[in-house]
C-alpha cells in the first residue's frame, strides 16, 4: 500500500544517467569549495577529464570515443574552428578592450606561459561538458543533450563578469553544437582554447 502510495514502482532511472547527473553536479562543487591541490589546472584535469574518463572506462565500460574523446569529422571540425576563430575575434576584441569588467577579472592571468595554462585549464573543462555531458545525456535525450549540458555550464560562469556569464548558455549550446556535428570534444576545446587565451591578451592590452 506505502509503495504503490509512494508511486515507487513508476521510479525507474537509466544507471548511467543518474551517475553522469550526480557526478557532475558533485565534480563540480568539488572544484568551487575544496581545493585539491594548489594549483587549480591540476584539480581541473583530475575532476574534469580523468575521473569522468574512468567512469566511462571503468563503470560504464564503453569506449571512450562514445564519449566525443575522438579526432571524429575532422574536416568539418577543422573548418567550424576556422570559422568561429575569424568570427569571434573582432567581437572579442571589443569586449575585451571596452568592458572594464573584463579588463579587472583577466588582465593579471597574461603571462609568459598563458597558452599553456588555459590549455590545461579547458582540456578538462570541454571534455566534461562536451563529452561526458552531452554524449552522456544524449544517448537517453537525443539533441536535448545540447541544452542539458549548457546549463551547467553557464551556472559554472557565475563570479565572472557579467558580460561573459550571460552569454554563456547560447555560448554552451554552440560548442554543444561543434561536438555533436563532429563527435568529438576536441573542435569546441579548440575555440575555447583561443576566446580564452585571445581574451586575455586583449584585457592585457597586449595587442595596443
Amino acid at each position: 500500500m506505502i509503495r504503490k502510495w509512494l508511486r515507487l514502482d513508476e521510479l525507474t532511472f537509466d544507471r548511467e544517467i543518474v551517475a553522469i547527473t550526480i557526478a557532475s553536479t558533485l565534480l563540480l562543487l568539488v572544484d568551487y569549495y575544496y581545493p585539491l591541490t594548489p594549483v587549480n589546472v591540476v584539480d581541473g584535469l583530475g575532476l574534469y577529464l580523468l575521473i569522468p574518463l574512468a567512469m566511462i572506462v571503468f563503470a560504464f565500460r564503453r569506449p571512450v570515443r562514445e564519449y566525443g574523446f575522438t579526432l571524429g569529422d575532422w574536416k568539418a571540425g577543422l573548418a567550424i574552428t576556422g570559422t568561429a576563430v575569424l568570427i569571434m575575434a573582432p567581437i572579442l576584441w571589443l569586449i575585451g578592450r571596452g568592458d572594464p569588467a573584463m579588463q579587472r577579472y583577466y588582465a593579471w592571468q597574461a603571462t609568459k606561459i598563458l597558452p599553456l595554462m588555459t590549455f590545461l585549464d579547458l582540456i578538462g573543462w570541454e571534455f566534461f561538458f562536451r563529452g561526458f555531458l552531452l554524449f552522456g545525456y544524449e544517448k537517453k535525450f537525443g539533441v536535448h543533450a545540447l541544452w542539458l549540458q549548457a546549463v551547467p555550464f553557464a551556472l559554472a560562469h557565475i563570479t565572472k563578469p557579467a558580460v561573459e556569464t550571460l552569454s554563456t548558455i547560447f555560448g554552451g549550446f554552440a560548442f554543444g553544437w561543434v561536438a555533436w556535428r563532429t563527435r568529438s570534444f576536441l573542435y569546441p576545446f579548440l575555440i575555447h582554447w583561443f576566446v580564452a587565451t585571445f581574451t586575455i591578451i586583449v584585457a592585457a592590452g597586449l595587442l595596443g
